[in-house]
């Protein structure tokens, strides 16, 4: 059975979330600018690898989105 996620995981989450963002974004333009096909190649995959990342914790976050408090936390 699911728990709550805490504040504190939920923390951890929203950065984890953001740096494989900021991380599919670096990949995508570094991609866009290379002229290397071998090069261009490994950062499209690694774009992918990490658009998978953050759709798993995006899917983490639905998941337990029923546990969440419906007011604000004092």
């Amino acid at each position: 059975m699911l728990q709550p996620i805490t504040g504190k995981e939920l923390e951890y989450i929203a950065d984890s979330m953001s740096n494989e963002d900021l991380l599919i974004k670096q990949c995508t333009a570094a991609s866009a600018s290379c002229s290397n096909q071998q090069i261009k190649q490994v950062l499209d995959h690694q774009a992918q690898v990490h658009t998978q990342h953050y759709q798993t914790l995006m899917s983490l976050l639905q998941q337990h989105q029923p546990l969440a408090p419906t007011q604000p936390q004092a």
